[in-house]
This record gives structure tokens, C-alpha cells and sequence, in this order.
């Protein structure tokens, strides 16, 4: 039997210590600790494939909550079908006792284990739609206060005149008049419009 971890981070600024202690602290070889920071839209997890192919029958892996091994209800019940009845592994869920399939391996036993992951993947779900729906409606109340999101857009320099009109008497290309504005094409025409509006006034 091998024993293996496995941890999953929505994206890369979160910090996945508090998976890696949970797992080190069960002496789990870090050859064996399996790693992804994946967003919730891209849940292509290539760590997490490498790990189920090295699982074999009977070996034992360890995953912090429930809710690492899938974004909603279906994907959860899913992976816990894939590992505990095509790969044969035993799962344990640090979080949860009751999910650890070492345990009562009678029908009363499964029956419980089912139960219990049924609810705790429907509760992760829910808890992430939650999420989701207090984020979209923050940001909503934050634009009616006249909140701005994202970068500032990037203002053309304090001799943009001047070097319009070097580059309209072809003493400078328009990928040099680019460079010295710092800017990309599309800001260029866009400042470049509303200059010859303000010249003709």
C-alpha cells in the first residue's frame, strides 16, 4: 500500500500551507503529495491526473476537505466513485471523520459514507454559489458607488501633440511614435481621434 495526499488551491494566489502541514503531519512522502492551483473555470488539473494514474489497488489517499476534489455536487460524487470503485483506493477527508473509507466496510458502513458525501458535496456547492453570488453582488454595489475595476487606462504623454505631428510629416514611423507613447495601436487611434477633435475647436 502507498499513501498519498492530494491538494487543490483555486487559483495560484492562494496559499495551499494549511493543505501541505495537514498532509506532513501524517509523514506523507512529499514525492507523493500531489499539487494543482487551478481557477474555478479552468479545472483542467494535470497533478491531479498524474495522481490517478500512479493509484493502485489498495493504496490510501488523504485530501483535506471534500470539496478538492471537484467544483460542485456532480464532479465530487463523480471523482469519489472514480477512486474508490474503479481504482479500489481507501480516501480519507481530514475534515470530515466520518468520510474515511477504512472504516466499516459493511453495507451499513457504505450506506453511511454515502450519505454523509452526498450531503457534504451538496453543502460545497452551495457554500461556492454562495460565494460566487456575495462577489457579483459586491461588485455590482461597488460600481453604483463609482468604483472602477481593473487597470487605469494608460494616458498618452505630455508631447503627444508633438509627436503626432512628427509622425504625420514622416519624421518618425508609426511603430516609433508607438514606442515613444508607450501605448498599443488601438490606445494610440483612440487618443489620436479625440486630439484632432479638440484641434478642430
Amino acid at each position: 500500500m502507498t499513501i498519498y495526499g492530494y491538494i487543490r488551491v483555486s487559483s495560484t494566489d492562494q496559499n495551499e500551507d494549511r493543505q501541505l502541514i495537514s498532509l506532513q503531519e501524517l509523514n506523507i512522502s512529499a514525492n507523493n503529495i500531489f499539487t494543482d492551483k487551478q481557477s474555478g473555470k479552468d479545472f483542467d488539473r494535470p497533478n491531479y491526473q498524474k495522481l490517478l494514474k500512479c493509484l493502485q489497488q489498495g493504496d490510501l489517499l488523504y485530501i483535506k476537505s471534500i470539496d478538492r476534489l471537484g467544483r460542485n455536487y456532480e464532479e465530487i460524487q463523480n471523482q469519489w466513485r472514480i477512486l474508490t470503485k474503479e481504482k479500489g483506493v481507501d480516501i480519507v477527508v481530514l475534515d470530515m471523520e466520518l468520510l474515511d473509507t477504512r472504516k466499516e466496510k459493511n453495507l451499513l458502513g457504505t450506506f453511511i459514507a454515502d450519505l454523509v458525501l452526498q450531503v457534504l458535496s451538496f453543502v460545497a456547492q452551495t457554500e461556492r454559489e454562495s460565494i460566487h453570488k456575495r462577489q457579483a453582488e459586491g461588485i455590482a454595489a461597488a460600481k453604483a458607488r463609482g468604483v472602477r475595476f481593473g487597470r487605469p487606462p494608460k494616458q498618452p504623454p505630455d508631447n503627444f501633440g508633438e509627436l503626432v505631428r512628427k509622425w504625420e510629416r514622416k519624421q518618425i514611423t508609426f511603430d516609433k511614435v508607438l514606442v515613444l507613447c508607450d501605448m498599443k495601436e488601438t490606445s494610440f487611434y483612440k487618443y489620436l481621434r479625440e486630439y484632432r477633435i479638440k484641434q478642430e475647436k
